[in-house]
């Protein structure tokens, strides 16, 4: 009897997941728009960088007056599209700078990823992308690519396979799509060289994203240590000493040094502690980029020694 009810059970679970996958590959993944959760007054920036959001986000507000009333309509009819590439290091604010130009043009964001869109059968990741773009068209919203280099990269030169295929299948149903597109679109990277030049063409502004500078350091000190915590942090001396922080890792280390004081059952959140969890952040993106390093100079090893092959043969 009991090994009567595990099977049904088994049996249910299998005709469920059957279900999900049919439905999954039949509709495709949902794309949801939401408010966006950011003003450009919440994020800290350069002032250079500020500004050149700024000329981009007036773009959209005064192209009414550009291509209708002034006619570039006729001379420019394939420039209506705003499409923006915020690059550069992780934590430096480029997903918030998304959600604070939405918010500006008075709209809501939809906010794509790779995984959203990739799909194990062929042929479905083109068709997810259209269904994201006809999203974004349907309801008005800004589109916004937050990973962008998976989707952008360059395509296959010498295919060898069903799936050196597919990629570049995807790749040009993109930038069909990118031509058509006569609206708003922000995309997001942390590597820009693994873009294809096409893409790139079709991108009207390159915004690059920096790691925050000595004043943005303070404001980002001041902005994350809230005036509630009794704390005795000196706050120019970690903008002073720590000059290779992002917004995110300067988020992160309030909150871990408030985390340690109140475990300890301290009255105050020391700067010792604070001073800690920077080294450690610090270290570990230093590892982190060794890592990266031996990891890129062994690819670069691996096809040349392709390539040596391919010669004595």
């Amino acid at each position: 009897m009991k090994r009567r009810e595990e099977n049904e059970t088994k049996s249910a679970v299998a005709n469920n997941t059957e279900s999900v996958q049919k439905n999954t590959r039949n509709n495709g993944p949902v794309f949801f728009v939401e408010e966006p959760k950011y003003t450009l007054d919440d994020i800290i920036l350069p002032s250079n960088v500020k500004e050149q959001i700024l000329d981009v986000a007036d773009y959209a507000h005064n192209s009414k007056v550009v291509f209708e009333d002034w006619g570039l309509e006729i001379t420019h009819k394939y420039s209506k599209r705003m499409g923006i590439n915020l690059y550069g290091p992780s934590g430096t604010g480029k997903t918030m700078a998304a959600h604070a130009i939405a918010n500006y043009l008075g709209r809501k964001i939809l906010i794509v990823n790779y995984a959203d869109l990739e799909s194990k059968y062929v042929g479905e990741t083109p068709k997810n992308i259209r269904k994201a773009f006809q999203t974004a068209k349907d309801t008005h919203s800004v589109i916004f690519f937050d990973e962008a280099d998976a989707i952008l990269s360059r395509r296959v030169t010498n295919m060898s396979n069903a799936t050196d295929v597919s990629v570049n299948q995807t790749r040009s149903v993109m930038l069909m799509l990118l031509n058509d597109y006569q609206d708003f679109i922000i995309f997001a990277t942390n590597f820009i060289e693994n873009f294809d030049s096409a893409f790139m063409r079709r991108i009207s502004r390159h915004i690059r994203f920096e790691l925050p500078d000595y004043e943005c350091r303070v404001k980002l000190w001041q902005n994350y240590i809230p005036y509630k915590m009794p704390n005795n942090i000196d706050i120019k001396k970690l903008s002073t000493d720590y000059d290779g922080l992002s917004g995110s890792d300067i988020e992160n280390a309030v909150l871990m040094a408030a985390f340690k004081s109140a475990r300890h059952r301290d009255r105050f959140v020391s700067h010792d502690y604070v001073e800690e969890v920077v080294q450690g952040i610090l270290k570990s993106k230093n590892e982190n980029k060794k890592e990266m390093v031996v990891t890129k100079k062994r690819v670069v090893s691996e096809e040349y020694a392709k390539k040596q092959m391919e010669k004595s043969n």
